[in-house]
């Protein structure tokens, strides 16, 4: 059996507008006789992605970035030195199979815990487990957490002993970002490692191999003359387009009349009616993703509500991660809102933690809510311009010394050399305001906060010329 991949000419020279996987049997093989659906031929309970699983990092396609030639996972594995990491990367790129992988070319014992389904009492009994694995010199046991962000606070610190300690090495895996997720002093002792979802080629290949390597498969004639339908439709997944790829088959063997001469012939349609769903045209970590948050960023920052709401449900259409639009929104709070509305950042922040409690479907009310609210607010970016071009002025000048009156005088010592010596404590004087320098000398006079022009910051604006006329200006509103 053998395969060809038709690009821009077969062997033949023949030309092929299509390009397409088909796989063949050998013209000199004598072709099996079966019906696929037979008594005689079943396919397996075991899944196609599954059975598809690698068992060797030379087999594993994708993340070369890791796995690599003198990628750094290929080199901890050859040099059989493994710390502690986690996996962090959407479902189906191999975070699970990465683990079991390492764990097998390493040849070391082996423990798995799905958050899901494992409490606290499941993680001692596992650390237990593998104090009785330690002897001599042997490397310490493998412990493998799957969804790791959902293992709460005190199951994460039952973590924390074994870890430190060396009984386990622990790989976590989770779609969820670990800063978010993961407590500090168990990050703290974890390498991150971003796993991304599969391209084009990956999935092609995956495809290939599925096709001339899977038992059952290759024993049929499929021709993929169309490959976008599943493709969008995994997403970047390789468990959903195997598992996507036997669905279809499967279903075209047990057609009324099927025999071992006729060809599986899969185009979008086929994929699409044996899927019965139309999918929609977002893939949640593709350039449609970036595409739509960014038109639901700026429809917000250019105050249309109508226009948010409708990127806000292609969003939610799409399957988009509720907790990334909440953040997104948080964010925006800050940067597009500010100091015109700082009830934008409450509303914000208050909607990050509702929907982490409500969960969909009423959490899209919620974030519909803020959505309007954000578009319909007043706008100033004047806060996130006031740090970018304090942060531009403290790389170009350095660390300026703090001026002695500003400092902290804890001691005797420090008070003696000078420390907070003529301080002048604001509330001592008229409007709870004193002209005093604050900026180091040599930054003297540097002014990095312009207020924006809504009527709440030239309130502000009014109060700081006021009070600091006789040093510096924020300038009269013309």
């Amino acid at each position: 059996m053998g395969t060809s991949i038709y690009g821009i000419a077969d062997p033949h020279g023949n030309h092929e507008p299509e390009w397409f996987l088909t796989t063949h049997f050998n013209a000199s093989m004598k072709k099996r006789k079966f019906a696929c659906m037979s008594p005689v031929i079943h396919f397996p309970n075991q899944p196609l992605a599954d059975r598809m699983r690698p068992v060797t990092l030379d087999d594993f396609i994708g993340q070369e970035h890791l796995v690599g030639k003198n990628a750094v996972i290929r080199k901890m594995v050859q040099s059989g030195s493994l710390s502690s990491f986690i996996l962090w990367g959407p479902p189906g790129v191999g975070k699970t199979t990465l683990a079991t992988i390492i764990s097998k070319q390493l040849d070391r014992p082996f423990y798995s815990l799905s958050a899901v389904q494992s409490g606290v009492k499941d993680v001692r009994e596992t650390i237990e487990k593998a104090k009785k694995t330690q002897f001599f010199n042997q490397p310490n046991p493998v412990l493998f957490i799957d969804e790791i962000h959902r293992f709460s606070k005190s199951q994460q610190d039952s973590l924390l002993g074994a870890v430190e300690q060396g009984i386990v090495t622990l790989i976590g895996a989770t779609t969820e970002n670990p800063s978010f997720e993961v407590i500090s002093p168990l990050l703290s002792r974890c390498q991150v490692y971003v796993l991304n979802s599969l391209s084009v080629e990956d999935l092609t290949r995956l495809l290939e191999r599925a096709l001339t390597k899977d038992s059952y498969l290759k024993r049929l004639s499929i021709s993929i003359r169309e490959q976008e339908a599943m493709l969008r439709y995994s997403g970047g997944d390789a468990r959903k387009l195997l598992n996507t790829l036997e669905l279809v088959v499967k279903a075209e063997c047990s057609d009324p009349g099927f025999t071992e001469e006729r060809t599986i012939t899969i185009t979008n349609e086929v994929v699409k009616e044996r899927l019965q769903e139309q999918m929609a045209l977002y893939d949640k970590n593709g350039e449609v993703h970036y595409d739509i948050i960014s038109a639901f960023i700026k429809s917000i920052r250019g105050s249309d509500p109508d226009a948010a709401v409708y990127w806000l449900a292609r969003m939610l259409d799409g399957g988009e991660e509720i907790k990334f639009i909440a953040r997104r929104m948080v964010i925006l709070a800050s940067e597009d809102i500010g100091l015109a509305n700082p009830n934008a950042l409450l509303m914000a922040t208050s909607c990050f933690q509702a929907i982490h409690m409500i969960g969909m479907p009423e959490a899209r009310i919620i974030l519909s809510e803020t959505a309007i609210y954000l578009a319909s607010s007043p706008k100033s970016n004047s806060a996130y311009m006031a740090i970018d071009k304090a942060l531009d002025h403290v790389k170009k000048s350095g660390d300026l010394t703090v001026p002695l009156h500003l400092r902290n005088a804890p001691t005797r010592l420090m008070k003696e050399m000078g420390y907070g010596e003529d301080y002048k404590y604001a509330h001592n004087y008229s409007d709870h305001f004193v002209g005093e320098q604050y900026l180091p000398g040599q930054a003297k006079g540097e002014q990095f906060y312009i207020p924006g022009d809504n009527p709440r910051e030239e309130e502000m604006r009014r109060r700081l010329e006021h009070l600091w006329k006789e040093m510096k200006s924020y300038g009269k509103k013309k």
